[in-house]
């Protein structure tokens, strides 16, 4: 290892687990970065929540590197960013920043590295457009709309309330957005360092979710999108109740079986690299299946979204999860409602009643 950079091939101990292989060993440390393939190094950034980091890259381009993603808006990580940029990726200048999506462990510091290297930002337009919005809610008051969307939910008026006390956190989270932004699209191609990626875009996990997909040597840079041990979270929130985005999330999956070759390496923001696409693909779509017929089943008897939980979840629900539970739920839910498999009734105190029509009907 020199300058905190270990080659490809250094320390690897490629392992099997459930149809996945990872064929590099332990992640980058504080400061280091592991380089994956020519001019793509891996770096990794702590988060203080339970999904305790968020794997980043650099993209070697010209005479610096263009970041793709950049973790949350603390000053720790503002100092991790220091001593990589100053380590292994020598003193070099920030040519660009890509963010995958708009979620705060993607974008938290992109306007702050932006402003420090004059460096303009790239994503998708629903994904700039929905994090600008979402900021420009923070410490806001909560309104009244997501009340009525919980207590439909099934939440008690206390948990109501945590609602309205936690309301328009987002933007804590995040440094300043720059005013603009470059827009890229599904099908574009970004010449980045001399090599041409692909933009694969996703829907689901958020609006306009941006893979990249170098296809001369197959290094796919899968954000969120394709994860290799848990499932994204895919959510109804108060912003639009009725969506459908695990119909969005299952057809992009569906859709990018088709797009990438078994061989491709997968690079994905939480995890460790792996080959494997289709499995894993295949994986994701069989456990929203699954967990689909289990509603079903607990739908035999008229149910709140909170009575779904043990049906979709293996652990118990607590309070710091009980926003993301009820949003997958309703995902869930609102999934069999399009297709004629559920139906919702609001009763006199506005709490949703939920009922299945086609029992043990697959998906």
């Amino acid at each position: 290892m020199a300058d905190g950079v270990a080659l490809l091939g250094e320390g690897m101990a490629a392992r099997e687990e459930r149809g996945l292989t990872y064929p590099f060993g332990p992640p980058p440390g504080p400061g280091q970065a592991v380089e994956i393939a020519p001019d793509v190094r891996w770096l990794r950034l702590a988060m203080p929540v339970s999904l305790n980091h968020i794997n980043v890259y650099a993209l070697r381009d010209g005479d610096g590197w263009t970041l793709v993603d950049t973790g949350l808006d603390l000053s720790g990580t503002r100092e991790e960013w220091d001593l990589l940029l100053a380590g292994p990726l020598g003193g070099d200048p920030v040519t660009r920043v890509i963010c995958t999506h708009m979620h705060p462990d993607h974008i938290g510091l992109a306007g702050w590295l932006c402003e420090r290297f004059a460096a303009p930002l790239v994503m998708t337009r629903l994904e700039y457009v929905t994090a600008r919005m979402l900021v420009a809610d923070t410490g806001a008051p909560a309104p009244e709309e997501g009340a009525v969307f919980y207590r439909a939910a099934g939440w008690d008026e206390s948990q109501v309330q945590g609602y309205r006390k936690g309301y328009g956190q987002f933007g804590k989270l995040v440094s300043p957005m720059p005013s603009g932004f470059v827009r890229i699209r599904d099908g574009d191609r970004l010449a980045i360092g001399g090599h041409a990626w692909r933009v694969v875009v996703g829907e689901g996990h958020s609006p306009e979710h941006a893979c990249l997909w170098r296809e001369a040597d197959g290094i796919v840079l899968g954000g969120d999108q394709i994860l290799p041990r848990i499932s994204s979270n895919v959510s109804v929130w108060p912003t639009e109740p009725d969506a459908d985005p695990l119909g969005d999330w299952l057809d992009s999956l569906k859709r990018m079986k088709t797009v990438f070759p078994d061989d491709v390496l997968v690079l994905p923001s939480h995890g460790e690299p792996f080959h494997g696409v289709q499995a894993r693909l295949d994986a994701l779509i069989r456990g929203h299946m699954t967990a689909l017929r289990r509603l079903e089943r607990t739908l035999r008897t008229p149910s709140r979204v909170v009575d779904a939980f043990p049906a979709l979840f293996a652990r118990p629900v607590g309070d710091g999860l009980r926003g993301m539970a009820t949003g997958e739920s309703l995902a869930h839910l609102n999934y069999l409602l399009r297709r004629g498999r559920a139906a919702r009734r609001r009763d006199a105190e506005g709490v949703d009643w939920w009922t299945a029509i086609r029992q043990g009907h697959r998906a």
